[in-house]
């Protein structure tokens, strides 16, 4: 065997465990069991996983995971790092990020 076939072995068995690092259709969600999954307005999904009781959530994107503390809020829940904010309101749910409305029109499913 030469060096270009056994690297084009190795290359190919390299290749076929990426399927799980970028996710396909029968991989399992990247995201823990216990999140809420809330539907959002232009077919987004919002991913949150909630902590200690409620006094802090966990916000998942695909390329990141960010935590979030509660804070006083005059109506529903708040959480905020400052330059990220949750309010949820029941089973609805609106991410604003540095002034912009990010998901809109969340709704989790019981």
């Amino acid at each position: 065997m030469n060096v270009k076939s056994i690297f084009g072995v190795f290359a190919i068995a390299a290749l076929s465990g990426c399927s799980s690092w970028f996710g396909s259709s029968g991989d399992r969600p990247r995201y823990p069991s216990d999140a809420t999954v809330y539907k959002c307005e232009e077919g987004k999904q919002l991913v949150v996983r909630y902590l200690d009781g409620g006094k802090s959530a966990m916000v998942f994107y695909p390329e990141r995971e960010f935590r979030l503390d509660r804070v006083p809020s005059t109506s529903g829940v708040r959480y905020s790092n400052e330059r990220t904010i949750l309010d949820v309101s029941g089973s609805s749910a609106v991410l604003e990020e540095g002034g912009q409305t990010l998901f809109a029109g969340c709704t989790s499913s019981p």
